[in-house]
C-alpha cells in the first residue's frame, strides 16, 4: 500500500493499493461520515466494478445510489452533465451527502464537475478504474466537460475528498485503454524524472504500476500544491495537451486521449529541437518511448487543421498561447508563443508539405 497526501484547498489521501476496491467503504468511511453515496459510473465500468463497490459501501453504512452512463467521450457533454444534475435532485442528496466517480477520465470529469456544481459542491470521492484516470483526472482537481468548440472548455478546479486507487482494475482494459494512461505517465518523465522515463521508454510498463503511479502522482501533488489553479507551473502538466486536443477534436474523438497527447508531445518535441529551443535532441527518445508502447508519433491532420482548433484551447490568453517546451528530459518549460505564429510552429512538428 503506498498513499499520497495532497494539501491543497483541501487536504485529501491518494491510496494506492492492489485489490483494495472491496474495502473502498472501509476507507471512505475514515474519511466521511456515513451518508447518501451517490455513484456516477459508465455502462462498462458498471458491469465490472459497481457491484463490489455498492457492497462495499453498504457494508460500512452508506446508502447507495447509482447513475450509469453510455461509455466514452461523446458522453461527456452538455446534456449527460445536466442529466447526472437532474439524478443528485431526484435522489434528493443533500449537501452531507458525497458523489463517487467509478471509472475512467470521462467519468471522473463529469462526476467531479457536478459535485463541484451541486448545490454549490458536495464531497467527491475518485476511484479511477484507468490508468490515465489514476494518475491525470483523479488527481489534481480539475473537472470538465467537452463543449461543441472544445475539449474541456466548461469545468471548475474541485478537490476531491479522497482518491482509492486500485490496479487490479486495470486487468479488464484493453491494450490500447491502457497505452492511453502509459503516455500520460511518459510525460510525467519528460517533465520532471528520466528514471521513470527510461522504465517505460522499455515498454514494459505493465512491471511495475504501482511504483510508477505513486511517481506520477507525486509529481503531479507537487506542481497542484505550488499552482493549484493553473496559473504558473501547473501548466507545465499540459505538455502535449495542446496539440492533443486538437487532434481529439479534429478526430471527432475517435483519436483517444492518450494517443492524441503523444501526437502532441512528438510534434511539440520535434518542433522544439528543430527551431533551437532544446538542449538536446528529445524528439527522438520521446518517439522511440512512445512507439516501444504502441503509441502514435505522427499527425494525420495539417497544422492549419491543428492550429484552428488549438486556437480556442483554454491555455490562450488574448493574443499568445503557451506551450510546454522539453529542454531535456525531465527538465520543461513554457513557452509563449504568438497567435499568427502557432500554425508555423506546428507545422515544424508535422515536417514540411503539411
Amino acid at each position: 500500500m503506498k498513499t499520497v497526501t495532497v494539501n491543497a484547498s483541501r487536504s485529501y489521501d491518494i491510496l494506492i493499493e492492489n485489490k483494495s476496491l472491496h474495502k473502498a467503504g472501509k476507507e471512505i468511511l475514515k474519511r466521511v461520515s456515513a451518508c447518501t453515496a451517490a455513484v456516477v459510473t459508465d455502462n462498462i465500468v458498471d458491469a465490472l466494478y459497481s457491484e463490489v463497490l455498492c457492497a462495499s459501501l453498504r457494508q460500512a453504512g452508506f446508502a447507495v445510489v447509482k447513475f450509469v452512463f453510455n461509455n466514452g467521450e461523446s458522453s461527456k457533454n452538455l446534456a449527460v452533465f445536466g442529466q447526472i444534475l437532474e439524478f443528485l435532485a431526484q435522489q434528493q442528496l443533500t449537501k452531507s451527502d458525497l458523489v463517487v466517480a467509478l471509472g475512467g477520465g470521462v467519468t471522473g470529469d463529469m462526476a467531479g464537475f457536478a459535485a463541484s456544481v451541486y448545490l454549490r459542491g458536495i464531497r467527491l470521492v475518485q476511484i479511477p478504474t484507468t490508468l490515465l484516470a489514476a494518475i491525470d483526472a483523479s488527481v489534481g482537481g480539475k473537472t470538465a466537460i467537452n463543449l461543441t468548440a472544445g475539449k474541456n472548455l466548461a469545468g471548475a478546479f474541485y478537490q476531491p475528498s479522497f482518491v482509492l486507487c486500485d490496479p487490479a482494475s486495470f486487468s479488464t482494459l484493453p491494450e490500447t485503454v491502457f497505452a492511453d494512461g502509459v503516455a500520460e505517465a511518459i510525460k510525467y518523465g519528460v517533465l520532471a524524472s528520466i528514471k521513470l522515463f527510461e522504465k517505460l521508454a522499455t515498454g514494459n510498463a505493465h512491471c511495475y504500476i504501482e511504483d510508477s503511479i505513486e511517481q506520477c502522482i507525486s509529481i503531479k501533488r507537487d506542481l497542484v500544491m505550488r499552482d493549484e489553479f493553473d496559473n504558473g507551473d501547473r501548466q507545465l502538466l499540459n505538455f502535449g495537451h495542446t496539440i492533443g486536443h486538437a487532434v481529439e477534436h479534429c478526430s471527432g474523438y475517435s483519436i483517444t486521449h492518450g494517443h492524441a497527447v503523444a501526437i502532441g508531445m512528438a510534434l511539440i518535441s520535434t518542433a522544439a529541437w528543430r527551431l533551437g529551443l532544446s538542449e538536446t535532441d528529445c524528439a527522438e527518445p520521446i518517439k522511440a518511448a512512445l512507439a516501444a508502447n504502441d503509441l502514435p508519433v505522427s499527425s494525420p491532420f495539417t497544422a492549419g487543421q491543428l492550429a484552428e482548433v488549438a486556437l480556442r484551447d483554454k491555455k490562450r490568453r488574448q493574443d499568445s498561447i503557451t506551450l510546454v517546451i522539453p529542454k531535456k528530459i525531465g527538465i520543461c518549460v513554457l513557452y509563449q508563443i504568438p497567435v499568427p505564429a502557432l500554425p508555423d510552429f506546428i507545422r515544424q512538428g508535422i515536417g514540411k508539405g503539411s
